[in-house]
Formats: structure tokens, C-alpha cells, sequence
């Protein structure tokens, strides 16, 4: 065996020695450490979020323990627009359940037959209420800072249901040097570290029905299981006909694959020869004496 030669050892190793360069200038980029790094926020952990999983899908039970942490924690601030009552049933809640829960809220309707406007009870048709009647009332109740509507929260933020766990559960004591204007809270993944919403989940801030636990990491799973569905709730059905897809297709592939092995490749490789017969004249010419 040839040994290589001097050149070809040193191109060798500046081939590699390119690649690595390139390899670690990428990573430097999307992992750099600079001095304005708390103007973007922590980049969050990965939790281990089922619905994350390819063929995962969400756990219903936390999702309708969720909504309670919603309910009775974080809809004081937050609006949640773009889910009904309707949209709770099958989902986390009987239809009997929703329709109670819904008739505890007065909505204003109308008008009637004198031309007024009416308050009644809720209905499934109805949009989860809000807790304040416009913007600047939200304004005016949260120290001029305006709290997100929680509709679609879990898309409109890089990292998703990672980055929304993160930012419910870091809550800390800014660092020595790091001074927090009063009247905001310090929350290393929220961009630029302070935050107007306090730390709102403890340890018992609900009481479960079914009997979970309610420690705040469970607390936040929850909320944040429901906060996802909210922004999702074509996921179940989406993952349920693509697994259909792909097994259909996985059937067909093999169907294609057994018809080309076993039907089609014998036309393929058939040879068709022609043997003719011992009184064949050939045109313009004797007769074959082939025999």
C-alpha cells in the first residue's frame, strides 16, 4: 500500500482543519456570550412537554386542570379572545360543565324590543370574558404596561412552551450590580430581565379537584399544557391523520415495491427471440436453410 505523501498529509490536514474552523465560528454564532446578552434573554431549556414528541399528543386531564390555573390565576390581567366555551367541550369539559361554567359570567346583549341593551347569563357561543373592558383600562390597572392576550401566546414566542414554563418559573433576586426599577420584577428570560407581571404561581395557589399536587411546577405544567392547546387545538387531529398518512403510504410504498419485484421487473428483463421457421424465404433472397 502506497504511503502518503507529505503533501497530501498536510492538504489533509488543512481540510480538516477549514471544516473545524467553520464548524466552531457556527456554533460561536448561534451560542455567543456577549456583554448585551441580557437584552435578549436566557435562551430556555428543553422540558419534556408530551405534545413536543412526534407522534405526541396533549394530556386532556392537565389541560382541564389548566384552565383552572387560568381562571382563577391568570385571567385577573390576561385576555384569552380567541377560545370559546364551545371550545372547552370534549376537550377538558363535559357540555353540562361548560354550560355551568359559562352561566356564572353576565354578557351584555341585545338590544331587545325596546331598543336596550340587556345583561344575561353566558353561553356556549360566548368568548371567555375579559378582565377589562378595553386597552386603557388594562393600562391604567397594570402601571402602563398592557398584558398580553394569551390566545396564541405559545406561537408568538421563540422557544414556545419551553420559553413559557421558563419565564413562569424563573423568578429570582437580580444579580450584585443589576438594579430593577421599581414596580418590576427581574425574570432572566424575559428580554432585558425586567418584567412587569409579578411572580403570581406557589406552591397551593389552587387547590386541584382530582387531587394533583399542587406544587408550582405542576401548576405551571398545567397552565402552560393549556396554553398550548389554546394556540393548537387542531394538534390532536393533525398528528391522528398524519400518522394515517404515512401508514397508508408506508402500504402503498410496499404494495409499488412487491408489483416491481414480482410483476413488472419479469417484463423488463424478458428476451423475445425470433426463430423462424426452416421454409422461411428471406425477401429478395434464398431460402433459410436454418433447420
Amino acid at each position: 500500500m502506497e504511503r502518503p505523501t507529505t503533501y497530501n498529509v498536510l492538504m489533509g490536514a488543512s481540510v480538516a482543519a477549514a471544516v473545524g474552523s467553520g464548524i466552531g465560528l457556527y456554533y460561536l454564532e448561534k451560542n455567543s456570550a456577549h456583554a448585551n446578552m441580557e437584552a435578549d434573554g436566557l435562551h430556555p431549556p428543553s422540558y419534556p412537554f408530551p405534545q413536543k414528541n412526534v407522534f405526541g399528543t396533549f394530556d386532556h386531564a392537565s389541560i382541564r386542570r389548566g384552565f383552572q390555573v387560568f381562571k382563577e390565576v391568570c385571567s385577573a390581567c390576561h385576555s384569552l379572545d380567541l377560545v370559546y366555551w364551545r371550545n372547552l367541550v370534549g376537550v377538558a369539559y363535559s357540555e353540562d360543565e361548560t354550560r355551568a361554567m359559562a352561566e356564572e359570567f353576565e354578557y351584555t346583549d341585545g338590544p331587545n324590543d325596546n331598543g336596550e341593551m340587556f345583561e344575561r347569563p353566558g353561553k356556549l357561543t360566548d368568548p371567555i370574558p375579559r378582565p377589562y373592558a378595553n386597552e386603557e383600562a388594562a393600562r391604567a390597572a397594570n402601571a402602563g404596561a398592557l398584558p398580553p392576550d394569551l390566545s396564541l401566546i405559545t406561537k408568538a414566542r421563540h422557544g414556545g412552551v419551553d420559553y413559557i414554563y421558563a419565564l413562569l418559573t424563573g423568578y429570582c433576586d437580580p444579580p450584585a450590580g443589576v438594579e430593577i426599577r421599581e414596580g418590576l420584577n427581574y425574570n432572566p428570560y424575559f428580554p432585558g430581565g425586567s418584567i412587569a407581571m409579578a411572580q403570581n404561581i406557589f406552591d397551593g395557589v389552587v387547590e386541584y379537584e382530582d387531587g394533583t399536587p399542587n406544587t408550582a411546577s405542576q401548576i405551571t405544567k398545567d397552565v402552560v399544557m393549556f396554553l398550548n392547546w389554546a394556540a393548537e387545538p387542531e394538534l390532536d387531529d393533525r398528528k391522528k391523520i398524519g400518522t394515517k398518512a404515512i401508514l397508508l403510504f408506508s402500504i402503498l410504498t410496499a404494495i409499488s415495491l412487491w408489483a416491481k419485484r414480482n410483476r413488472w421487473q419479469t417484463m423488463k428483463t424478458r428476451k423475445i427471440a425470433f426463430n423462424p421457421p426452416s421454409n422461411w424465404k428471406k425477401p429478395n433472397g434464398p431460402p433459410s436453410t436454418k433447420h
